[in-house]
């Protein structure tokens, strides 16, 4: 189990990432969830003691494991080194060379390297041997090493930091079948819609509520909860406008006293001293009645504030941009694949993991107007080499490339500079008006780029690529680090996005929501 109780965390710096966070999270496996920077790394290191809460505590029952995002490789390092078996494996090594030392038979585990190699092959590295260098794996197969030393060693509560982030669709499966079958406790950060579906609970950052099921469960109860959010704004709303109505009628029929009082102070039908006194007693009635709408006027206020406050703010990115339009028969793109093997079939339905077989082998890619294509295959298989020898490819439309590590932005400057630098025909007023879809609405857009959070750089990324309105879109793994939320709004994007599109990925939900007409396995 996994405490949280009035848990303060800040930054050196001192910004605040928990602020008396509470949570209880129990056996099975939990996906750990919320926007990117609400601390869900930061809370799987506090539960690891790599860090220590300023204030309240957080407790976890039993040994710990931790797979971060990023492993510590170290320069020569092995596998064995990587699963922490190395002196065990050196021991065992000593004996059976005849060496009886007695260190070795304390540090000696008889049967470590059948069971390492037995969680190597289970996770499909059945081809990584126990000697072999990690700077000769690839990012994927790295991330499986750190899974099997982690099961190997077979803590209590085993904490994951987005272990699908470089992994294939075939490396997925198996984590999720190693995942879901682990008798244990599981933390894991993901942002894999598949992973997020297969745990037992969601408990969501910052504010620690725990949700029963996965995420479709999830998100059918926030469906639930912001209709009852809107429903209240909208009863809120009208009790407002009542409220206006009455206060507006109530300076009204003072007005209305007031003429009338004078009207008969100046035609004296009342003795002075009766319509003094009637005055004195309307302008108090008047001022009590004007005090009370007023005030219910206020409360009206307050519930609309509270209303809209619980309402989730689920900010969408939807652009329109003719300029990217390409006709049906225009043509985009041929390049030719040479050694390249490649399968290539349209799509129906939507998209699943099919077995490995042999198929056609094109001499060209061709793509005519605003086809959908999705890259897929294994790691190693080529994926990046092949996007990025298209953007050297004499191009026949506009194109861009967004590549994994969101590196075409200026960092010097600002997000509407950098949207500027690739649209100079375009007006301040536009560009402003554009970074506002991208959410970056008012001084946001003057915010230099070097500064920007996660999401805020893929965004900014993004816009600066779609303004420069390309016909062709190539996109290499563009899921990988973001948020749930910013994939939704990467998808929001992309539906007002009219030209060619290629996308490298293994996030299957994803690509079956910009609507992938073909795909490529390689």
């Amino acid at each position: 189990m996994l405490r949280c109780d009035d848990l303060f965390f800040y930054w050196a710096d001192g910004t605040p990432v928990f602020e008396g966070l509470d949570l209880v999270i129990g056996p099975g496996v939990t996906g750990l969830i919320g926007v990117n920077g609400s601390g869900k790394s930061t809370l799987l290191k506090l539960a690891a003691g790599e860090l220590v809460p300023i204030r309240g505590s957080i407790q976890v029952s039993g040994s710990v494991g931790h797979l971060p995002q990023n492993l510590p490789l170290g320069v020569g390092r092995t596998v064995s080194d990587l699963m922490g078996i190395t002196v065990a494996r050196r021991a065992l090594h000593a004996i059976e060379a005849g060496d009886t030392a007695e260190e070795h038979y304390e540090n000696v585990v008889w049967d470590v390297e059948e069971r390492a190699r037995a969680e190597l092959d289970r996770l499909g590295l059945d081809d990584v041997g126990l000697d072999r260098t990690v700077a000769t794996l690839s990012g994927g197969e790295t991330v499986m090493v750190g899974l099997a030393a982690e099961f190997l060693r077979g803590p209590d509560v085993l904490l994951l930091d987005e272990p699908t982030n470089n992994l294939d669709l075939a490396a997925r499966h198996r984590l999720y079948d190693a995942v879901t079958s682990w008798p244990g406790t599981i933390v894991v950060v993901s942002h894999d819609r598949v992973l997020l579906d297969l745990v037992d609970r969601l408990a969501e950052l910052p504010d620690g509520r725990v949700f029963g099921g996965g995420l479709t469960a999830y998100e059918e109860v926030l469906d639930v909860e912001r209709e009852a959010a809107e429903r209240m704004v909208r009863a809120a709303e009208g009790e407002v406008r009542r409220e206006k109505r009455e206060l507006v009628e109530a300076h009204e029929k003072l007005a209305k006293r007031v003429r009338y009082g004078r009207k008969m102070e100046a035609q004296k039908r009342e003795p002075k001293i009766i319509m003094s006194a009637r005055k004195r007693a309307q302008q108090e009635s008047a001022g009590k009645h004007r005090i009370m709408h007023e005030q219910r006027l206020a409360g009206a206020r307050d519930r609309l504030t509270e209303a809209e406050e619980a309402v989730r703010d689920e900010a969408e990115i939807r652009v329109d941009l003719p300029g990217t339009a390409v006709p049906q028969t225009r043509m985009v793109l041929s390049f030719p694949l040479g050694g390249t093997f490649v399968t290539d079939r349209d799509v129906s339905g939507p998209l699943e993991v099919v077995p490995e077989r042999r198929g056609r082998q094109p001499s060209e890619l061709v793509v005519k107007g605003p086809e959908r294509i999705a890259l897929l295959g294994p790691n190693g298989s080529g994926k990046t080499t092949l996007l990025e020898a298209i953007t050297r490819w004499p191009a026949l439309v506009p194109t861009r490339y967004l590549p994994q590590r969101l590196d075409v932005l200026d960092e010097t400057v600002s997000v509407a500079a950098n949207v500027r630098a690739v649209a100079p025909e375009v007006s301040e007023n536009e560009i402003r008006a554009g970074l506002a879809r991208f959410l970056f609405r008012g001084g946001r857009a003057d915010q230099i780029a070097g500064t920007l959070s996660g999401g805020e750089r893929f965004r900014a990324a993004l816009a600066r690529l779609l303004f420069a309105q390309p016909q062709l879109l190539l996109l290499d793994e563009p899921t990988n680090n973001l948020d749930l939320a910013s994939v939704r709004q990467l998808a929001g994007a992309l539906s007002g996005y009219r030209g060619a599109l290629i996308v490298a990925s293994h996030d299957l939900p994803f690509l079956d929501s910009i609507g992938i007409t073909r795909r490529l396995d390689l």
